[in-house]
């Protein structure tokens, strides 16, 4: 797997939820913070984002879309004088689909909107250097594949078929996905920072790609800065001023990001998990796992049960 999509597969927990309205203004809706992160897609009309932290509302368009990687609690409104009024979710945290009543009107506002479950205990710093939103604008000829799996997904919603609830999770997933490779690729800033700028290094991407591939792998930072075609100083320096730690601390780090998801995912024995994390001993492998997440193994398996319901 790429960095990109073991990110987000170490994060992800649950089922995402997502539903399609229609809103007829005015209209508006508070959505509260949350542990995970949202999305929302203007299919038809407009909206106005009203972001965290009281930053300047944002117009959305037809085929707009907003990305809230933090869980912040925002709006979204047909103006940024609209009361808000407070989402209503259903049991399980999900938005119900709003289904119209009779015929839609051209000036009514059709969304998707979206919510992911994310482990923030573990959060990969791939996304905590998220800004608090990423507005994607639509633009002709832009972004297709992001659209496509936009257009999938509302047509899902809007008309369900047999296998909806096995297509529309999948379809979540991949627009997450899309998302994210769509900011990186074409809308991040021109000078980036952080992991941003860590997924646009060629050596320090290398030296990524061999740490997600092969993490069980006894690594050296003379063998990463092989891979990365630097001298081992060079490389170090790099690595740590762009992904925010020295190599050797990010592969323990990863190594035990990994342990947590195949206990708390899976039934393979605490030996077979060891070895995955690059531990010969199941008893230093332990105290390890231990030190980095304050109970033994097997106990984190029993709490973390509840993290992939």
């Amino acid at each position: 797997m790429d960095v990109l999509s073991d990110a987000i597969a170490a994060m992800r927990t649950g089922r995402p939820h997502s539903s399609r309205s229609v809103k007829r203004a005015p209209w508006g809706v508070r959505f509260p913070a949350s542990e995970g992160a949202g999305f929302h897609v203007v299919l038809q009309g407009s909206a106005w984002l009203l972001p965290p932290g009281g930053a300047e509302p944002a117009r959305l368009g037809p085929g707009d879309v907003v990305f809230l990687a933090h869980g912040y609690g925002h709006g979204i409104a047909d103006d940024p004088g609209t009361p808000l009024e407070d989402a209503w979710l259903k049991t399980d945290g999900s938005w119900p689909s709003l289904r119209h009543q009779g015929p839609v009107h051209g000036d009514d506002t059709i969304m998707l909107c979206g919510a992911y479950q994310l482990n923030k205990a573990r959060a990969h710093p791939l996304l905590t250097d998220l800004p608090p939103f990423i507005h994607l604008p639509a633009r002709i000829g832009a972004h297709d594949r992001l659209r496509a799996a936009v257009d999938l997904l509302g047509a899902e919603l809007a008309d369900p078929q047999p296998g909806s609830d096995a297509v529309v999770p999948a379809l979540l997933d991949t627009l997450l996905l899309y998302l994210l490779r769509t900011w990186w690729l074409t809308e991040r800033p021109e000078e980036p920072s952080g992991w941003a700028a860590a997924l646009s290094d060629p050596a320090v991407t290398a030296a990524l790609h061999a740490i997600h591939d092969e993490p069980a792998r006894p690594w050296t930072v003379e063998e990463l800065a092989a891979r990365a075609a630097l001298s081992r100083a060079a490389f170090a320096r790099r690595f740590t001023a762009l992904v925010g730690q020295p190599p050797l601390a990010y592969l323990t780090w990863w190594r035990m990001t990994t342990a947590g998801r195949l206990l708390r995912e899976g039934d393979a024995p605490l030996r077979t998990v060891a070895e995955r994390a690059g531990y010969t001993s199941e008893f230093a492998f332990a105290k390890a796992f231990k030190r980095e997440y304050g109970v033994a193994p097997g106990r984190y398996r029993k709490q973390g049960v509840g993290l992939s319901v």
